[in-house]
């Protein structure tokens, strides 16, 4: 089947929609036309941003469900799609940060695990759940909300930056994988957004400057549009990339531009050339 660029997003299902980023990304969406399922653990949350999203004129459709139940995303799905019509946009916003700032060997196991499958697991549950129709449909688009910290080594939040990391890797793989099928996917890193998760951090105690959330919806809406399809299976980040920007360059973007990889030594370095092939 020959690749094509899917058309702009119908209904997009955002997951972590009941507050920060997810429901800011759910106000903006529907503000430009997109029709909004909006995924959580906390249903009254929920109704929070439905409400915000219908007064601006906006459709939304409220599914409570924990990311990490496959189950409970599948049947999710099913009642979006009857009440809103098939997802072609999926917004992977759900997570969880470790409460402790220490090093990976003084991590509790416990909790260590279930950052892990807060941000990870419930990624792939969605994908899972909602990328199938899509394919079936004719293609669509896959967001994962990632972070500057999945691309470096880090002293603290190892759990966090672990998943960030693997998230490259569910991203890339869905577009190796199906771009011939008008898939798309897209790691967008916020930037420091002022959240309730945020502002619990110890390392942002003294932060003064935080990134808008709106540079991330703009982000996002114009993924929804189809305006960032060149940049499909690559890192952006809100708060520095400029859409104009980000349009002039694309059509020299070379193979392994903006996305996670081993850096050869050099010129001689025997990997270079897998590298590169990779």
């Amino acid at each position: 089947m020959p690749d094509h660029d899917p058309p702009a997003a119908r209904v997009a299902l955002v997951t972590g929609a009941g507050g920060g980023i997810g429901r800011a990304v759910a106000e903006g969406l529907a503000v430009a036309g997109v029709a909004v399922a909006l995924l959580g653990r906390t249903h009254a949350r929920l109704e929070e941003t439905a409400e915000a999203v219908s007064v601006g004129g906006g459709r939304a459709s409220v599914v409570p469900a924990d990311v990490t139940d496959l189950g409970a995303v599948r049947a999710a799905v099913v009642d979006v799609e009857h009440e809103l019509g098939p997802v072609d946009l999926l917004v992977n916003n759900a997570g969880a940060i470790e409460a402790a700032e220490v090093p990976i060997w003084a991590a509790d196991p416990q909790e260590w695990w279930a950052v892990v499958e807060s941000n990870l697991r419930g990624a792939f549950n969605c994908v899972r759940a909602v990328v199938p129709g899509m394919v079936a449909g004719g293609g669509g688009r896959v967001v994962d909300v990632n972070s500057g910290s999945g691309t470096r080594d880090m002293e603290l939040y190892s759990a966090y930056n672990v998943a960030k990391t693997a998230l490259f890797r569910i991203g890339g793989g869905l577009h190796a994988a199906g771009h011939g099928l008008g898939m798309r996917s897209f790691e967008i890193a916020p930037g420091v957004v002022r959240t309730a998760m945020t502002r619990g951090m110890a390392v942002h105690t003294d932060r003064t400057e935080w990134t808008p959330s709106d540079r991330v919806v703009e982000l996002v809406v114009a993924v929804a549009r189809g305006d960032l399809d060149a940049w499909s299976g690559r890192f952006l980040r809100a708060g520095v990339d400029d859409l104009e920007r980000l349009h002039e360059v694309a059509p020299h973007l070379g193979p392994m531009a903006r996305t996670l990889a081993v850096v050869p030594y050099g010129p001689d370095d025997p990997l270079r050339d897998e590298a590169r092939s990779s």
